[in-house]
């Protein structure tokens, strides 16, 4: 135990500036690219989902199973009280959740605890299996846990270095989008019983404040991402 922890806190060696700062153009041209995005958003919607299940357990709500669709939708079934701060919290942590799994993956990567990030998402991954009711999330799940055990396994340090660099990027730049795309939906009447509808429900205020709240948590994270991962890159005249 005490080998695999050394292992998984190892600090690898930091990118280059050039690394970091192509890892953010590719991961910012997958989410504003329409069918590159409609392929990816997927990812986004496992922390979103992931993000509703961790916080119904942690205020005690009777988790009942995670649904993830073929069109990049996604369901959290859970059990308790309709009203409360449970309820309450439980609603909040959708949007916010990709956001905040980047923020804290930027942190990760610039101490370069590459492998400590990557076998984490590897857990969050088998967490959320267990509670996958559907066949199409479990495919789903099955198929991003074994791309990311296979990096974990196979890819050399550089490589996954990149790739953690890119992913990191890309939750934080995929937690504003679908925020963006919410209020969208909410101008035209197609979202009645959206995460900030549903806040606007529970609580006293209106569904466009929720909404403006996501967006900026989402615009802090990528700005402290930046922070956080920029400054931590190989620049030799720093």
């Amino acid at each position: 135990m005490d080998k695999l922890w050394a292992h998984l806190v190892e600090a690898q060696s930091p990118p280059a500036l050039w690394v970091v700062a192509l890892s953010a153009l590719a991961a910012f041209a997958i989410v504003a690219y329409r069918p590159s995005w409609h392929l990816s958003r997927g990812l986004v919607t496992i922390a979103h989902e992931g993000g509703h299940a961790l916080v119904a357990l942690l205020s005690r709500r009777q988790l009942q199973g995670i649904r993830l669709h073929s069109d990049t939708s996604g369901v959290t079934l859970t059990r308790g009280r309709p009203t409360g701060p449970g309820m309450i919290f439980t609603a909040l942590a959708g949007y916010l959740a990709p956001s905040l799994l980047g923020l804290a993956g930027a942190w990760l990567t610039a101490e370069g605890r590459v492998t400590l990030l990557v076998w984490t998402v590897l857990g969050f991954l088998v967490c959320m299996l267990l509670l996958i009711r559907n066949l199409y999330g479990a495919l789903i799940l099955l198929v991003t846990g074994g791309a990311v055990f296979a990096l974990s396994m196979y890819a050399p340090g550089d490589i996954q270095m990149i790739v953690a660099h890119i992913a990191v990027w890309f939750l934080l730049f995929g937690g504003v989008r679908p925020i963006l795309e919410l209020q969208h939906k909410r101008r035209r009447g197609h979202a009645p019983d959206s995460d900030a509808d549903q806040l606007a429900r529970l609580t006293f205020l209106p569904g466009g404040f929720y909404v403006l709240f996501f967006l900026l948590v989402a615009g802090a994270s990528v700005a402290g991402g930046a922070w956080l991962m920029i400054p931590a890159a190989d620049v030799p005249w720093w």
